[in-house]
């Protein structure tokens, strides 16, 4: 193997791939990323035997050839290479060495056989569609906050992706929830969707997908089965398995019955919450809602620290109520609302309460409240 390289390309590629590998590992060929070198391509490989990325980068081929690295030493040595600078690699394979040439700078990388290297087997992918990058980028980024941590309900520990009819038309809908709060999107359905059975794609993937999703003017191929999911994009293919477990009936915790509805600025109603949150315990971070006709004061009482309280003006016409959220969760909710108006419907102190955004239809957050 022997080619030269552009630095930005390769040092991009590496990120990507290299997010995949475990620092530490028991298996030493999964602490490393494979190297194709083809012609007039660098192919990079990476996996946890849970999921695998491949990513291709242009580059001037003079041997062709395959070996393997260890994948976050080599992203190391790339990264502090000169800015717009061209990188020779060459295998010697004598020495089992990947030599690594920048200027006067100059690398030598332990190799394993490029044999050894586990593959991600694939059965036969059922469904298969396109959804503009942009689309399935906005997708990830309004639920994935709410995916859960929580190992031992493993099942929650990703996004649910599935097809359902919403309002006479087939949408792609992608929840996540903690059993704090839950967030929803839809988009239309693409072509090709159709009857795909519902999946939970893990944390990790579902990270990596983001990554993939720079690019807002391409299309992302997604192929899935029961098992497995592919996502493929002009220089980048991921592989991983699906989380093997039953999303709950999440539909049954949405509202259906909330009728008091207040319209808030939404960047007004962070900054307060923010505001009056520094005096919140840790533990708890509790604020307090008084609800009233046009007028909404936030408070924060605190013994250790002390109190405070933010008046604002709201949309409001029901009845006076008082309700406790978990100050963070109001904030992440917030985060993911784009237009001004943030629309919050309750019900009473004690019941979930449903936020949307209200320009956003597609849009659907759902947040258990606290007792203060």
């Amino acid at each position: 193997m022997e080619l030269t390289i552009e630095k930005a390309g390769l040092v991009k590629a590496l990120a990507h791939v290299a997010s995949v590998v475990e620092r530490r590992n028991t298996i030493p060929i999964l602490s490393n990323v494979r190297l194709d070198a083809n012609a007039g391509e660098l192919g990079l490989t990476a996996t946890d035997l849970d999921m695998e990325i491949v990513e291709a980068v242009p580059c001037q081929t003079k041997t062709e050839g395959t070996t393997t690295v260890p994948a976050h030493m080599f992203h190391d040595v790339v990264r502090k290479l000169p800015d717009g600078t061209d990188i020779e690699l060459s295998l010697d394979g004598e020495a089992a060495r990947l030599n690594i040439s920048c200027g006067p700078a100059r690398f030598s990388l332990q190799t394993l056989s490029a044999e050894d290297f586990p593959s991600l087997s694939v059965e036969d992918l059922s469904h298969s569609f396109s959804v503009p990058a942009k689309d399935l980028r906005k997708l990830i980024e309004k639920t994935r906050f709410a995916i859960s941590t929580e190992e031992t309900r493993y099942y929650l520990n990703g996004i649910y992706l599935h097809a359902v009819e919403s309002e006479g038309a087939g949408t792609l809908r992608a929840v996540a929830t903690d059993g704090h709060r839950l967030a929803q999107m839809e988009l239309p359905l693409p072509s090709g969707a159709s009857g795909m059975p519902g999946v939970i794609v893990p944390r990790k993937a579902v990270a990596d997908l983001h990554r993939l999703t720079e690019d807002a003017d391409e299309e992302v191929k997604i192929e899935l089965s029961a098992s497995k999911i592919r996502a493929t994009t002009k220089t980048s293919v991921l592989t991983s398995k699906l989380i093997d477990g039953t999303f709950p009936d999440y539909e049954r915790v949405i509202p259906q019955g909330n009728d008091k509805e207040m319209e808030v600025d939404n960047i007004a109603f962070a900054k307060a919450v923010d505001r009056v949150s520094t005096l919140s315990s840790d533990k708890g971070r509790a604020v307090k809602l008084a609800i009233a006709p046009n007028k909404l004061v936030l408070s924060v009482n605190n013994p250790d620290s002390g109190s405070a309280t933010e008046e604002l003006p709201i949309d409001y016409d029901s009845d006076s109520l008082e309700i406790g959220f978990n100050a963070r969760y109001l904030l992440d909710i917030a985060e993911q609302l784009e237009s001004g108006t943030a629309e919050y419907i309750f019900a009473d102190p004690g019941s979930p309460t449903v936020v949307r955004d209200g320009d956003d239809p597609s849009l659907l957050y759902v947040l258990m409240p606290m007792r203060v």
